[in-house]
């Protein structure tokens, strides 16, 4: 399970929402690591942030308000500001990877009104239908990386667990935004029941070819 390698998220890109680390060598670590999932025949999912230009986690929808100040929503929970990324079909939401690698992506906050760090679902309680197709696969194992570990891996991995899923995160694949925050969220997933590996060594940790 892949996050969120999207153009806006990157350095390599000059993103809008740009994450640190995120620059052509560590996209070229996600390609290698995707590829080497392929060779033992693993399936391979990736999410894509699919936001309207209209959505509420943009600063720029709200007059007076900037990035990364926190807004209160009429049901009474926090928003973080963002600046403008992944607009339905525009250059910042493509993503980096090879689609031959993948089996399926994963669309996530196509609705205005909820954000949706998740690959499982969004702030309102919508599926994704990642747990769908997860079942359709037999999958009792998740491997997560991508981006950014302190929000959309860390969410995802959460519900992972929740759901029932073994789940395994790899650090030198993943990046976050924000220092401190990504400590707390590698501690977090921790606690919650997540492997962590170093790095993707498949073979040395009893991953066999399907």
């Amino acid at each position: 399970m892949v996050s969120d390698i999207q153009a806006d998220f990157t350095e390599a890109r000059q993103g809008s929402l740009a994450v640190p680390g995120a620059d052509e060598a560590y996209l070229t670590r996600v390609r290698d690591a995707l590829a080497s999932l392929r060779e033992l025949g693993l399936p391979i999912l990736a999410t894509q942030d699919w936001h309207p230009a209209d959505h509420v986690s943009f600063a720029a929808n709200h007059p007076g308000r900037r990035p990364f100040e926190i807004l209160k929503l009429p049901g009474g929970s926090d928003q973080i500001l963002w600046p403008v990324h992944c607009v339905q079909g525009s250059p910042g939401a493509e993503l980096l990877i090879d689609p031959a690698d993948l089996n399926r992506v994963i669309r996530k906050g196509p609705d205005r009104n909820h954000d949706s760090y998740s690959a499982f679902r969004d702030d309102g309680g919508a599926e994704t239908g990642l747990e769908a197709a997860l079942r359709e696969l037999g999958a009792e194992r998740l491997i997560v990386f991508g981006l950014a570990t302190d929000f959309c891996v860390k969410a995802t991995v959460l519900h992972g667990l929740e759901a029932g899923f073994r789940v395994t995160v790899v650090q030198e694949l993943c990046r976050g935004v924000n220092p401190e925050g990504t400590e707390r969220a590698w501690q977090e997933m921790a606690r919650a029941g997540a492997e962590i590996w170093p790095s993707l060594d498949l073979p040395g940790r009893g991953v066999e070819p399907n």
